[in-house]
């Protein structure tokens, strides 16, 4: 008794990556030169034609491989595994840059702002 996998459903694959983009039908079907009828069809097919794979994930930005292999479980595995939210009222918002730093990036502009125009004052006053 042999088991051979079930090969993937590119069309399925293709609506689900449309989706997360928020990419409706039609706006699919004006980009490849297709009408709306078309993509669904196509997003029904189990297969699809190779150059017409190409443009659509050109289109979806993504590579053709990458249609072909889509699971969502790994989508979801692979936020869960990279987003932290740590903020009590769970909005979403992390800090991708240190405060301090600018916050001493800052102090450091300001400072030689004054160095110069102490400079540029001496510069004057030895010219009188």
């Amino acid at each position: 008794m042999t088991t051979t996998a079930k090969p993937k459903h590119i069309g399925r694959n293709i609506s689900r990556i449309r989706e997360l983009r928020g990419m409706k039908q039609e706006a699919l079907a004006f980009a490849i030169g297709v009408t709306q009828q078309t993509v669904s069809n196509i997003e029904g097919s189990e297969t699809i034609d190779e150059i017409l794979l190409e443009k659509i994930s050109n289109i979806l930005n993504v590579s053709s491989e990458g249609i072909r292999q889509f699971s969502e479980e790994t989508v979801f595995n692979i936020i869960n595994n990279t987003f932290t939210d740590s903020s009590s009222n769970n909005n979403n918002y992390l800090c991708s840059i240190n405060p301090l730093e600018k916050i001493l990036e800052l102090h450091e502009r300001l400072l030689q702002s004054e160095k110069d125009k102490v400079e540029y004052l001496e510069k004057l006053l030895k010219l009188k």
